[in-house]
């Protein structure tokens, strides 16, 4: 038992054990497993490092995103003239990725609390017991009263009244002049895994070329000033149809970049898109179509509280990062190496099942592969103990 144990030990130290190869002349199974390690040589410079550069490792960025807004508007209703600046127009005012710009409005002036009748379509009614008191409807401007009103045929109501009119959406829109307005841009980015930081204010990109310049994606695409008109069309839409009843606009700030070349060829690009608001979808979502919002501006006139209530239709305006950055790394460079080579390992396969299986001469290369021991089984016959020896077939 000892002398078996240190026999085994002895082997597993002292010996070396290598795979048996036979070199197989026939063209047939040569030729497929050359295009098959072709393939796989193909795969690998060409998708894996050329197309995916897997020698390179990835980080995202960190953003920050500040806008600014310039530019006059300009209404005249009803022989009232007003003039609209970016503190009127723009929501919220504090320079935020995400914002809205005003184009279209309804205006209800003068209002205060009080009694008064329900906007005749919401609910009308023929009877008192057509307005339950003190209940609230969800499309409704206030508490119902509980009574009838002869005059309008509709439920008297607590609101802020008169109520708000909104059927009529001024057409074409009242804020047309929103077309010439600009849009200031300015982004920072930081990639912590390579301590970069960037700004869509590259080189070249001053005061002097700000105050000046005006994006197109030809002539100035590093530009950060941009038309509120130009906006919209790069977006695919039509901007008196979209201001009228609002919509929704992506811009999307692309930083794609390659730190093996200098940083300062990491700039961004801007891509427009239009989210919602586009009126050849206006039947599949006629449920809700649009962009609007109310707000209201309180005041004192004679000790009573009154408000001027807006509705207001606009464009709304995301700004979105996006971000890539890559750098060589030798753990992806090997990594990506040796699942290649792995993958050499499907050419052996594929031409040993057509060698075995496929060809006409399979049992020749079966024996010529294979190499088949002598096994030896004890005759339980033999007083002696004799062995039998079989061998196998070749």
């Amino acid at each position: 038992m000892k002398s078996q144990i240190t026999n085994a030990l002895s082997d597993f130290f002292f010996e070396y054990e290598t795979p048996r190869q036979v070199l197989v002349r026939n063209r047939r199974v040569g030729v497929v497993c050359r295009l098959i390690q072709l393939a796989v040589l193909a795969y690998i410079i060409g998708w894996v490092f050329i197309y995916e550069k897997g020698y390179q490792t990835t980080d995202t960025a960190v953003s920050s995103v500040f806008t600014k807004m310039k530019g006059v508007g300009y209404t005249n209703v009803n022989g009232e003239e007003r003039v609209w600046d970016v503190a009127d127009y723009v929501f919220p005012p504090q320079g935020d990725s995400s914002f809205v710009v005003m184009t279209n409005y309804i205006i209800t002036e003068g209002q205060r609390m009080g009694k008064c009748p329900e906007l005749h379509s919401k609910h009308n009614c023929s009877s008192d017991a057509d307005c339950e008191g003190g209940s609230f409807k969800r499309t409704g401007h206030g508490k119902m009263t509980g009574v009838c009103l002869n005059d309008s045929r509709s439920c008297e109501v607590l609101a802020w009244c008169p109520v708000e009119n909104d059927h009529n959406i001024p057409n074409p829109p009242l804020l047309m002049s929103a077309e010439n307005y600009t849009l200031f841009i300015k982004n920072s980015v930081t990639f912590p895994l390579f301590g970069v930081t960037r700004s869509n204010l590259v080189e070249g990109v001053d005061s002097g070329y700000i105050r000046k310049c005006l994006h197109d994606p030809e002539e100035a695409p590093l530009c950060p000033i941009f038309k509120l008109g130009d906006i919209v069309k790069l977006s695919g839409f039509n901007f008196e149809e979209i201001a009228r009843e609002g919509g929704a606009i992506g811009i999307v700030v692309d930083w794609t970049c390659n730190f093996d070349v200098d940083v300062k060829h990491c700039k961004p690009k801007y891509n427009f898109h239009g989210l919602y608001g586009n009126p050849a979808v206006k039947d599949e979502a006629k449920a809700s179509y649009g962009y609007n919002f109310r707000f209201a501006k309180h005041y004192l006139e004679d000790k009573i509280q009154k408000r001027t209530l807006l509705k207001v239709f606009g464009i709304r305006i995301d700004i979105i990062v996006q971000s890539l950055a890559r750098k060589f790394d030798i753990i992806p460079t090997l990594t990506a190496i040796g699942s290649g080579v792995g993958i050499f390992g499907v050419a052996t396969v594929v031409c040993d099942l057509v060698l075995l299986y496929l060809l006409p001469k399979r049992e020749f290369y079966k024996n010529m592969k294979f190499k088949y021991t002598e096994s030896h089984i004890q005759d339980p016959d033999s007083e002696a103990g004799s062995t039998e020896t079989n061998v196998s077939k070749k």
